[in-house]
């Protein structure tokens, strides 16, 4: 590789990573240290943070439960009926699969935070608010087109001729899905779970109006009741390590499933 190629690496890595090693810095900082009143190093580093953020009322890892229960549940609902969505897309006509791809295209484009509003009454109508599982359900509408789309371009990626070999073995529409089709699409399956994971772990105005107990409160809504605890001082160390716990799950789930994640978004990139 060559030196100004290695240059560029190092550049794109500190700039992403800056913000990370920051947040981790100021975790283990006081306040005064943080708001530069103090030099001393003797006083510089404490793991009050963090004590603060586990041992809260209710606990830190409370939180981490209730969006890994939002998470799951908003991907799997999206996974099961976005699967035989996109499968559909890739049989019908090609004139009105494009129309439904461009309107898929526009749904995901459209800014969501319009809708909050909208899906705050629909909770209030069905009485549905206060539910984590509930929850799960405006998630995997908002993830729905994306999901439907990159699906459908792994779906498109597989030869007509396997499914029809598939078809003269017996095997029903169902059984295809089941036993041919979606094994062969594994790693785009994998990443846009993983999308739709993270979009239901981040969200933020949705979690905010439909839910109102303490104990049932998602991640970023915890974290911003954190941020904003005291009028007199912004807990910036508190708020910093929520930020790095938060993120220990998100990092494990990219280094064990990457390889999945970069198959999943380039299938289909190359064709030949």
């Amino acid at each position: 590789m060559k030196s100004p190629n290695k240059l560029l690496i190092i550049l794109v890595l500190a700039w992403s990573l800056s913000p990370l090693v920051w947040q981790l810095y100021t975790s283990f900082c006081t306040s005064d240290s943080i708001t530069g009143l103090i030099t001393d190093n003797s006083n510089h580093w404490t793991f009050d943070n963090y004590r603060k953020v586990l041992f809260a009322d209710p606990p830190f890892l409370q939180y981490l439960i209730n969006s890994l229960i939002v998470g799951m549940s908003s991907t799997l609902i999206t996974l099961i009926i976005a699967t035989p969505a996109a499968y559909s897309l890739n049989r019908i006509k090609p004139v009105l699969a494009n129309g439904f791809k461009a309107l898929l295209l526009s749904a995901a484009l459209f800014p969501y935070v319009l809708l909050f509003l909208a899906l705050l009454e629909i909770a209030r109508t069905l009485d549905i608010g206060n539910n984590l599982y509930a929850l799960g359900i405006p998630y995997s509408a908002l993830s729905m087109p994306l999901a439907v789309l990159l699906l459908s371009s792994a779906f498109r990626d597989i030869p007509p001729e396997l499914e029809e070999a598939a078809r003269l073995e017996g095997l029903n529409l169902w059984q295809r899905l089941r036993w041919v089709l979606i094994p062969l699409i594994a790693p785009a399956t994998g990443s846009t779970a993983i999308l739709v994971f993270l979009f239901s772990w981040n969200e933020y105005p949705i979690a905010l109006t439909w839910i109102s107990k303490s104990e049932l409160m998602t991640l970023p809504v915890a974290m911003a009741r954190i941020a904003g605890s005291s009028v007199h001082e912004v807990p910036y160390g508190a708020f910093a390590a929520a930020t790095v716990l938060g993120s220990i799950p998100l990092l494990l789930i990219v280094l064990v499933f990457q390889k999945q994640i970069v198959s999943g978004l380039t299938q289909g990139a190359i064709k030949g």
